[in-house]
């Protein structure tokens, strides 16, 4: 009988976790700088952090056919609070995302980053492989039906992850390129339908990624500082602390969605490539556990579950550097957040369970 690891024992797998931990210094380091040395908020954010990583950690120790089971509650219970926010939800900066418990406030759609991927691997786990159409169609409404209901909250950037996170899992099931091209084509043909659809800020966002120096003081203010402090840092940086367009409040929304930007301008290409090196580490070691996980459904969730957090980091990096419209995505486990971390650490949290749990229980 084979040995267990003290990782397997403890379900902690520590590469995974040593990369986790190394992002997560570097974003409080960073932090510190794009809030102008705020202490208390990066003592607030280390507290969220601890939290979250505590979270991740009690994930790990389901086993992932308890995980499985609880995919398609969890889907349910998601779609019930959406329906909840659409009629009860506390309103912040314009929109309605947020249910107010009282004692906490969150964002049900940051539950759909999990359920939907969980509700999708889980509903293809004991079909055959490659799913035939009408299981597709069907999947297309499981990742259709939240997709809407958090987009008219609005919340395109939010909407965007659920939807990839769903057909990311549709993609490693095998789907046919012929059908993902009529995918395409129909995306792109109902664009125009989309464009009529937005909000009005929303339209602002994609005319700016066009030509942001149409309103530089305007629409186009984030892009364009954004991009001189990444310019402005050169290749070894201008130094911790001693970011200009950061510290003398050129750069917006600097410790949240372009808090990359603060770290491009002090810690320069040297550091971009360091803090990409991290990503690629925790991203490949996703799709490791991916790759020999012992059931469907784990190999199909953990694959996504990386996909999507590669997504997270793509978006935010041609977000800041004018590269993808701006749409408020953070940069996971570097920029300032609460709920958003949460649903990261729990992914993560999974990752652990399908690769510590060598025996794949039947649900």
């Amino acid at each position: 009988m084979e040995q267990q690891t003290l990782g397997q024992r403890l379900h902690i797998d520590f590469p995974l976790l040593l990369g986790i931990v190394a992002l997560c210094s570097i974003g409080l380091v960073v932090l510190y700088s794009a809030s102008n040395q705020n202490i208390d908020l990066v003592y607030r954010q280390a507290i969220k952090l601890v939290i979250a990583m505590v979270i991740m950690l009690v994930v790990a120790q389901l086993p992932p056919a308890d995980i499985a089971r609880s995919s398609l509650w969890l889907y349910l219970i998601g779609i019930v609070l959406l329906i909840l926010v659409l009629f009860y939800g506390d309103v912040g900066k314009g929109a309605q995302r947020w249910l107010d418990l009282k004692i906490f406030r969150f964002q049900p759609s940051e539950l759909m980053k999990l359920s939907v991927p969980m509700m999708i691997a889980f509903y293809l786990s004991d079909k055959s492989l490659p799913p035939n159409f009408s299981r597709i169609l069907l999947v297309c409404v499981f990742i259709v039906v939240p997709v809407l209901l958090i987009a008219k909250q609005p919340d395109l950037g939010t909407a965007l992850l659920v939807g990839t996170a769903g057909f990311a899992v549709l993609f490693i099931a095998g789907i046919s390129w012929r059908l993902l091209m009529a995918m395409f084509v129909l995306a792109a043909a109902a664009a125009p339908l989309l464009w009529y659809s937005m909000h009005d800020y929303q339209k602002r966002r994609v005319l700016t990624f066009i030509n942001p120096e149409n309103d530089p003081l305007g629409a186009g203010y984030h892009t364009i500082q954004s991009k001189i402090a990444i310019g402005s840092g050169g290749f070894y940086g201008k130094g911790w602390l001693e970011g200009t367009q950061s510290h003398l409040e050129f750069l917006p929304e600097r410790s949240t969605d372009f808090i990359f930007a603060v770290f491009c301008e002090e810690f320069g290409m040297l550091g971009v490539l360091l803090l990409l090196c991290i990503y690629l580490f925790i991203i490949a070691r996703g799709l490791y556990i991916a790759v020999n996980a012992q059931h469907t459904y784990g190999r199909l969730l953990a694959s996504a579950l990386t996909l999507t957090f590669f997504v997270y980091v793509f978006v935010n990096m041609g977000m800041v550097t004018g590269q993808l419209p701006v749409v408020g995505v953070p940069l996971p486990l570097v920029s300032h957040g609460g709920t958003s971390i949460v649903t990261l650490m729990a992914g993560f949290g999974i990752l652990m369970a399908i690769h510590t749990h060598r025996r794949f229980l039947s649900f």
